[in-house]
């Protein structure tokens, strides 16, 4: 069996308006995303060959765009939107995606409030 490798983005910050609370969508909020790739990164390693790996640099930005594009009312929805993104680079295989609403509109004291989903072309 072969496992496959992982190309990790982690703290990517955007501004987003997402929410189900007026507020929310008017003055937006800060949102952090974590992203893990997983892929063969053997092709490339053997070529030294950018174009047989992912581009992590075009995955972030990507990733900002998302979290700054239309707004969604839910966390899980704006984590589905980037996981489906990534999933469109052909050698990825399954993307994990980890999004941070660290000011949700929450009423007692936290640290962070997090969606994580993974998923794979199979």
């Amino acid at each position: 069996m072969i496992r496959v490798d992982r190309v990790a983005l982690r703290g990517l910050k955007a501004r987003g308006h997402h929410g189900v609370f007026p507020k929310e969508r008017e003055e937006g909020q800060t949102f952090i995303v974590d992203v893990t790739l997983c892929l063969d990164t053997r092709p490339a390693a053997a070529d030294d060959d950018l174009t047989k790996t992912v581009h992590y640099g075009i995955v972030a930005e990507e990733v900002v765009a998302i979290v700054q594009g239309d707004p969604v009312d839910l966390v899980e929805t704006l984590a589905e939107r980037i996981a489906e993104q990534c999933l469109k680079h052909a050698v990825v295989q399954e993307v994990e995606v980890v999004v941070h609403k660290p000011d949700a509109p929450i009423t007692v004291p936290f640290d962070d409030v997090t969606v994580t989903i993974t998923r794979s072309r199979a």
